[in-house]
């Protein structure tokens, strides 16, 4: 059925033979000359990205007083039920935030209430919200972003953002990942002094 086991035997030598010919032949020849097939193609090199240079915001500002913040941020993939640090509502976001003192560079943990209504960032020493300690009013506010640089000493670089104003650059350190990216994106719909934002209005 099968053969003679005797000639299949032979078979089977003589084709490993031809195999290791065809494997002698390909590591003898030579290389090809790939010049000409560059030549044909049009190949660009990338130029090189400045390191410095920050990621790209996912938003533009949103003056529009009718936007309900929630839902928006919500709409941007947050789970917002699922992160306690912040509280968020249609106008308002609060959580507790560490922010790098401007002084002593030291790490100090403020209630930090974002009102859409008032159109201020504002901290707190506590949630009591009694008497505001610093704050930024929208039309200052000009970049919000993840530190990826990590361009300041942080006890948490994985939770550190960055919140530039007119008048000084804030330092901010998010309880978790999540609460980090819900604060970016909730400061970002209402930076209006974002430079390209301002000219393109």
């Amino acid at each position: 059925m099968f053969g003679d086991p005797h000639i299949l035997f032979l078979k089977a030598q003589m084709r490993e033979k031809e195999l290791a010919h065809e494997r002698d032949d390909e590591e003898t020849r030579p290389l090809s000359d790939g010049s000409a097939y560059e030549q044909q193609l049009d190949v660009r090199m990338r130029s090189k990205v400045d390191k410095k240079q920050r990621p790209l915001t996912r938003y533009l500002p949103i003056r529009s007083e009718s936007l309900n913040l929630r839902a928006h941020i919500e709409s941007a993939g947050h789970q917002v039920e699922l992160c306690p640090h912040v509280l968020l509502d249609s106008t308002s976001c609060r959580g507790f935030l560490h922010k790098m003192g401007s002084k002593f560079h030291h790490w100090n943990k403020r209630w930090f209430v974002f009102d859409r209504s008032k159109r201020m960032l504002v901290y707190y020493a506590d949630r009591t919200e009694k008497k505001a300690r610093g704050g930024a009013y929208f039309q200052a506010i000009e970049e919000v972003y993840v530190d990826h640089l990590n361009s300041v000493k942080s006890p948490n670089p994985q939770l550190t953002f960055v919140m530039k104003t007119n008048e000084r650059t804030f330092h901010l350190m998010a309880p978790s990942p999540e609460a980090m990216r819900i604060w970016v994106d909730v400061v970002f719909t209402g930076a209006e002094g974002y430079q390209e934002f301002e000219h393109g209005s």
